[in-house]
Formats: C-alpha cells, sequence, structure tokens
C-alpha cells in the first residue's frame, strides 16, 4: 500500500487555506490506514472540518483526547485552567475530589487526572454527543447527562474539592465572528453563552458552594473582558475570589474558594 506523499498534500491543504499545512499532512498520513482512508480524511479537511473531528482525536495538555464531529473541539487555552486546578488538587489530602462541569470532550477532566496520583473523577455535559465522547475518554470516571448540577448523585453534594468549568462565555453578538471551523461544526450550546457571554458561567457560579467541600475550589474559564463580572459572581455566591491570567495562552480563570 502507498500512501501520496505529503508535499501533494501540503499542497491541497494550503490551496484550501490550511495554515499549518505541512503538520496537518504529517498529521493525516500518520493516521490514516489506507489510500482511500487517506482521501476520505483530506476531502472532509478541504471541505473546512476541524482537523481534530477529522482525525478523531485532539492533542490537549500532553494527553491524547478522543474528539467526534459535532462535539467542541479542547482548546489550548484552557490547558491554563486544568494547570491552576492540579496545584489546588494536589494540596488536598487523600484522593481529591474532581468535578467537570459543561465536561465536554471530558478532556480537562482527563488531563487533570492525568497529572495527579489519583483522585475521583466526575463530570458533566447536556449534550449526549459530548457524553458520549466523554464516557470513551474516562473510563474510570463517572460521566453524567444532563444540565449542569441536575444529574449528579446526591452523595457529591458537599464533598467536591476542585470543581472545573469551561462553560460556553461567547456573547451571543459575538457567535457570527467565530472562525467557520467553530460556527458551522461545533454545537451551539457549547459556544454561545447568552448577552453577555455569562448565563451559563453565573449557573455553574450560583450553584457551586452547595457542592464544593470545605476549603473547595471552583475554577471557571472566561474572557479577560469577562473577568470583573465573573469575579463579582463568584463573590456574590459567598466564596473567596482571585483572578489568574495566562497572556501566553491568552487565558482567563476565576477562582472561588468555599471558607
Amino acid at each position: 500500500m502507498s500512501l501520496p506523499s505529503s508535499p501533494s498534500l501540503v499542497t491541497r491543504l494550503r490551496a484550501a487555506g490550511c495554515v499549518f499545512a505541512e503538520d496537518e499532512a504529517d498529521l493525516l498520513l500518520s493516521t490514516a490506514a489506507t489510500p482511500a482512508e487517506l482521501d476520505a480524511m483530506v476531502e472532509r479537511r478541504v471541505a473546512g472540518e476541524p482537523l481534530e473531528h477529522v482525525l478523531g482525536w485532539a492533542e490537549f495538555c500532553g494527553v491524547r483526547v478522543a474528539v467526534a464531529p459535532g462535539v467542541f473541539v479542547p482548546r489550548p487555552r484552557t490547558g491554563f485552567l486544568v494547570g491552576q486546578a492540579a496545584a489546588l488538587a494536589r494540596r488536598v489530602a487523600g484522593t481529591p475530589v474532581v468535578l467537570d462541569l459543561c465536561c465536554g470532550t471530558g478532556a480537562m477532566g482527563l488531563a487533570l487526572a492525568a497529572r495527579l496520583e489519583r483522585a475521583e473523577l466526575h463530570a458533566a455535559d447536556l449534550d449526549p454527543a459530548a457524553v458520549r465522547c466523554a464516557r470513551r475518554n474516562l473510563p474510570g470516571g463517572h460521566v453524567h447527562l444532563g444540565d449542569l448540577y441536575e444529574p449528579l448523585p446526591a452523595t457529591l453534594r458537599g464533598r467536591v474539592d476542585v470543581l472545573i468549568a469551561s462553560p460556553p462565555y461567547v456573547p451571543s453578538g459575538s457567535v457570527s465572528l467565530l472562525p467557520p471551523e467553530a460556527r458551522l461544526h461545533e454545537p451551539l450550546l457549547a459556544l454561545d453563552g447568552g448577552g453577555d457571554g455569562l448565563d451559563v458561567v453565573r449557573r455553574v457560579i450560583a450553584g457551586a458552594p452547595d457542592w464544593l467541600a470545605p476549603g473547595g475550589h471552583l475554577l471557571v474559564e472566561t474572557g479577560e473582558r469577562q473577568a470583573d463580572a465573573t469575579a463579582e459572581a463568584v463573590a456574590r455566591a459567598g466564596l473567596a475570589v482571585e483572578v489568574a491570567n495566562s497572556e501566553e495562552l491568552d487565558a482567563t480563570a476565576v477562582i472561588g474558594t468555599r471558607a
């Protein structure tokens, strides 16, 4: 079996507007098992489908995450929140209880668990396709289908040491400005955060105190311009608040701690 050469693939991908055509060609060549499969994958990519959907996986925080078509692709910037969460989880005596809300593929929970010696991991999402994906990525975790805290077992209430969430936070009016890969191929419920982008974020924050253990931490990803409003919501929920930023990753995490 002979697969097409990388230069020919690079030419096709570059003509389709792929900025990192060389890297993408290498990934497609290494993933495809047959020439027919490679051709089908290239056609999907040239048509504008996200590379991660075409490959069936994404690299995130050093781990490979299964990604299915129609599911939100984990972003590199979210690795900043994972790093902040890992530092806090390591301070927990015994086995930390981790909850990944709006989990999507479960990428954050997977990456966080990979950085810890042990963890009791729970995740939840409203999208059935995302939950199916998360269950593939988190075979040792507990993945729940439903709206935020609604599907969680009552036994988890007041026990969560680290609650991580990357809810949709794009303002409704800005969704049309997103790259076509996101607008056309990722679910709107994973992108659209309402008028100011914080509709779901506020609901995550409001419910967090009931589920956090004493001394437990809530970490929410948000946009830099939304950080102040997010921090105010955390303070109104009765949590001590701080804001952490990474210029390198263009990432913002708002952290709340239950006294």
